[in-house]
C-alpha cells in the first residue's frame, strides 16, 4: 500500500491554526488574571483544535508565554506540542473534553466562587443567569487537585451543565469557544457574589427563583442576542 503523505499545503494552514488559537487560549488566561478570578499561576485554560488539546503549562506566569511555548497533548493526555510540563489539572480537562462538545475550558480559583464551595452543594438560584449554565450549578465533592477522583466528581456535576464548582477549590467551565467559557467562569463568580452579598445582610434572606421561573427565563435566553 502507498504511504500517504500529508500535503504540505495542509500541514501549514493546521501550524496556523494552532498559533493563532494558542494566542488566544494566552489571551484567555492572561484575562482571568487581570479580571481576579486566578492568583499567580493558580488555575488554567484549555481548547481543543480536532483531537488535538492545547493547554496552559504548569508554574508559568502567563504574561510569560510566548508562541514558542505553546503546549497541547492527544486526547489521552500524550504531549505532542512543546517541552513544557502540562497543567496539572489536565484530567480535569480531557474528561471534558471525552465527554461532551467542549472546544474550550477555563478553570479559576475565584474567591466568591471558591468561598460559595463550601457553604452549600449548589448555588441557590439567585439569578436567572444560571440557565447559562443549564441549571442551578451544584458543587463537586472535594478531592485532591489533579486527581483522577477530581475529575470523576467534576463530570458528576457537570451532568446537564456547562459549569460547576469544585469544593474548597474552584470553578471550571466550558463552551463552544475560549470567550463563551470565559463568559460563563465569569458569570458563575459574579452570581456567587450575588449570593454571598444578598446573604450577608442580617435579618433577612434572599428571595430565590422557582423551577418555573427558571424554565421560562432558560427558554428566553435561547433567543438571546443578535441573530445572524
Amino acid at each position: 500500500m502507498a504511504e500517504l503523505r500529508r500535503n504540505p499545503a495542509d500541514a501549514e494552514e493546521t501550524g496556523q491554526e494552532e498559533t493563532r488559537l494558542w494566542a488566544e487560549l494566552v489571551a484567555t488566561a492572561r484575562r482571568t488574571v487581570t479580571d481576579g478570578l486566578v492568583v499567580g499561576t493558580s488555575g488554567n485554560v484549555s481548547a481543543r483544535l480536532g483531537d488535538l488539546v492545547l493547554i496552559t503549562p504548569t508554574g508559568v506566569p502567563y504574561d510569560r508565554l510566548t508562541p514558542g511555548d505553546l503546549t497541547a497533548v492527544d486526547l489521552t493526555g500524550r504531549q505532542t506540542r512543546g517541552t513544557l510540563a502540562p497543567t496539572s489539572e489536565l484530567p480535569m480537562h480531557l474528561a471534558v473534553y471525552r465527554t461532551t462538545d467542549a472546544r474550550a475550558v477555563v478553570h479559576t480559583h475565584a474567591v466568591h466562587a471558591t468561598a460559595v464551595s463550601t457553604l452549600v452543594p449548589a448555588l441557590p438560584p439567585i439569578h436567572y443567569m444560571a440557565c447559562a449554565l443549564g441549571g442551578p450549578v451544584r458543587v463537586a465533592p472535594y478531592a485532591t487537585y489533579g486527581t483522577d477522583e477530581l475529575a470523576e466528581h467534576m463530570l458528576r456535576a457537570l451532568d446537564g451543565r456547562s459549569g460547576c464548582l469544585l469544593r474548597n477549590h474552584g470553578t471550571i467551565t466550558y463552551g463552544t469557544t475560549l470567550d463563551q467559557a470565559y463568559d460563563r467562569t465569569a458569570q458563575l463568580e459574579w452570581m456567587c457574589r450575588l449570593w454571598l452579598t444578598a446573604s450577608s445582610v442580617p435579618g433577612l434572606t434572599p428571595s430565590l427563583l422557582s423551577e418555573a421561573q427558571l424554565a421560562e427565563a432558560g427558554e428566553r435566553l435561547k433567543g438571546y442576542g443578535q441573530r445572524r
